[in-house]
This record gives C-alpha cells, structure tokens and sequence, in this order.
C-alpha cells in the first residue's frame, strides 16, 4: 500500500473518529471531558495534514520489494568462509553438545 493509500486511510479513520465525538457530544454535553476529546481530534487532524503535505509525492509506506533469483549462487562466493556451524554432521562419530 502507497504512503498516499496510508494518509487516506488514516482520514477516512479521522473523520469517523470526528463523526463519532460529535454524537457523543449530543448525548453526554458539552463538559470539559468532550472538549478535551474534541480538541484532542481536531490536533490529530491538524497533524495528519501536516504529514500529508510533508509527504513526497508518489512515495511508498515500505521499500520495493527485491526479487531474489531462483539459480543457485556461485559456490566461489563461500571458498574463504569456515564449515562453522556445521557440527557433527562433517566428521562420523562425533557428537555435538
């Protein structure tokens, strides 16, 4: 999913969050507990538009993706490592720990 895909869904969920406080304003009033709701909303929304216009355009939410080939790698890629690792399964009758 784009960055772009990202911020609207994040403003579809704001705006339904904004919807949802105002019904919950007419039922319970107008106290300080709503406002603060309120006000809590509004700078959400204040903030997603700030990310909306710092966002580059066309920018993704995560990297490409990189495609790794099937073929097998060069197995001169390996010559200087050690059989590290590798236990007990290189030399017959030992155990490992």
């Amino acid at each position: 999913m784009s960055l772009h895909d990202e911020l609207t869904a994040a403003q579809r969920c704001l705006d339904d969050l904004v919807r949802t406080v105002g019904r919950l304003e007419q039922q319970v009033g107008h106290g300080l507990d709503i406002r603060r709701v309120r006000t809590d909303a509004d700078h959400l929304r204040e903030s997603l538009a700030l990310l909306r216009e710092a966002a580059p355009a066309g920018a993704t939410a995560r990297p490409d993706l990189v495609t790794i080939p099937d073929a097998p790698y060069d197995a001169s890629l390996w010559t200087d490592s050690d059989d590290e690792g590798l236990g007990s399964t290189r030399s017959r009758g030992r155990r490992t720990p």
